[in-house]
């Protein structure tokens, strides 16, 4: 072979100076992001991002509770997979959302805004956290496009609950989500060796993991300070956040609500309501009853009860709970478009994604939350035409046809097809 010719097949790349260019260029899969995010964060932000309850066994049984499904194509044509699907009524480009997260600027400057721009360019439904760094008005100004949910906390006080649905509703957010999981604070230890506690106070070891990363700490210090707008009461200095606040913004909530609170909502607020953090077929039963659109499974992330079930556990039970009533939104653990296309197959009407997108945001801004949603697009695509499946519809529809429960033994059980027609759950 002459040399002109190992110079046709061999191609010399320059060298990219920009840490964001070659995260950008170079990672190729939700993992490799989250590598990047840590090279970015100081230790303690990032065990803030990345930490569960206690021995966070639940942060590993979502990993677990995917893997544990495995494939089984069947042949036949299959035309280009269309992920277009419809949630709450909306059209969306994919079968996922962006679910809410809180002190978003922590992880990059921008923080909401930027991954309300990344959704709204991808087409999809972005819920911005109650407890959020941007204001709700920020948010739908610069992104009027972008299909805006809200995440609301319960209150016992029923007029500030109103004043903030009509703050809501004028901000032109057509969904809201209740969190079902946050009656206390779950037990998250990397937060209480770093100082996350209500209110923060930084330890020695989390100023020193601050040093070693002074790119973040400049960054920090450019942009304009932490503060929570969309925090109760109305009107309040924002950044006057007390201890009680505190213990809000790191995921504690009114512990005395139940189910008549649920209903009271439902009265008060004319658009789609999203329950979200709970696994309890029941849950999902009594959510029908009472007329809510939707319910998120989720054990948040596993911070909060560790040894919490994780949502593949009970989805098809809860499916069947739900029949065609309620639809269902699955997070936790989701890391590769294979995790979407496994939780479709097994009832769930979507999927939602957290750490996944926080990922990119620290490590490129809001392009690295567009290149995290396209990275989980391509591999949504290409699962569903190596299973056999041509959209979204259709994979629904087949649903336990392409997937297999490994602990069957020998893969010989019967699989438990993801409708509501069946009357029982195997195990």
């Amino acid at each position: 072979m002459k040399l002109s010719d190992i110079r046709q097949l061999v191609q010399v790349r320059v060298p990219e100076l920009s840490r964001k260019r070659r995260v950008l260029a170079g990672a190729y899969n939700v993992a490799e992001y989250r590598a990047a995010a840590r090279r970015v964060l100081p230790a303690g932000i990032f065990d803030y991002l990345e930490g569960g309850a206690e021995d966070e066994t639940t942060l590993g049984r979502n990993r677990a509770a995917f893997d544990r499904w495995g494939f089984m194509p069947g042949f036949g044509a299959v035309t280009l997979p269309d992920a277009a699907t419809s949630i709450l009524g909306r059209p969306s480009a994919l079968p996922f959302t962006l679910t809410p997260t809180g002190a978003t600027r922590l992880f990059h400057p921008e923080g909401e805004l930027a991954v309300a721009r990344a959704a709204a360019s991808a087409g999809l439904p972005y819920a911005l956290a109650g407890l959020s760094t941007v204001a709700m008005e920020d948010v739908a100004a610069q992104s009027p496009s972008l299909d805006r949910w809200f995440n609301v906390g319960l209150s016992p006080d029923k007029g500030a609950l109103s004043a903030k649905l009509d703050r809501v509703a004028a901000a032109g957010y057509r969904a809201i989500i209740v969190g079902l999981d946050t009656r206390a604070l779950g037990t998250r230890e990397r937060d209480s060796k770093n100082g996350f506690t209500a209110p923060p106070a930084l330890t020695l070891a989390s100023l020193l993991g601050i040093a070693a990363r002074p790119a973040w700490w400049i960054d920090f210090l450019a942009a304009d300070g932490i503060r929570f707008p969309n925090l109760e009461p109305a009107g309040a200095d924002p950044s006057m956040v007390t201890p009680s606040m505190w213990e809000q913004i790191l995921g504690h909530s009114e512990s005395s609500q139940g189910w008549d609170d649920i209903e009271a909502l439902r009265a008060m607020w004319p658009g789609k309501i999203v329950l979200k953090g709970t696994v309890n077929p029941e849950d999902v039963g009594r959510a029908a009853s009472l007329g809510i659109d939707a319910v998120q499974l989720s054990n948040h992330g596993g911070r909060q009860l560790d040894r919490m079930l994780s949502p593949l556990d009970t989805l098809q039970e809860a499916r069947q709970r739900a029949g065609d009533s309620v639809e269902l939104i699955v997070d936790s653990g989701i890391r590769r478009g294979s995790d979407i296309v496994t939780a479709l197959a097994l009832g769930a009407d979507a999927c939602s994604i957290g750490r996944a997108y926080l990922y990119g945001l620290v490590a490129a801004g809001a392009p690295g939350v567009s290149r995290v949603i396209e990275i989980l697009a391509d591999e949504l695509v290409r699962t569903m035409t190596l299973v056999g499946v041509s959209s979204v519809a259709e994979l629904r529809a087949r649903g336990t046809e392409v997937v297999r429960d490994l602990r069957v033994v020998g893969g010989a059980g019967v699989p438990v097809r993801a409708d509501a027609s069946l009357k029982r759950v195997d195990a």
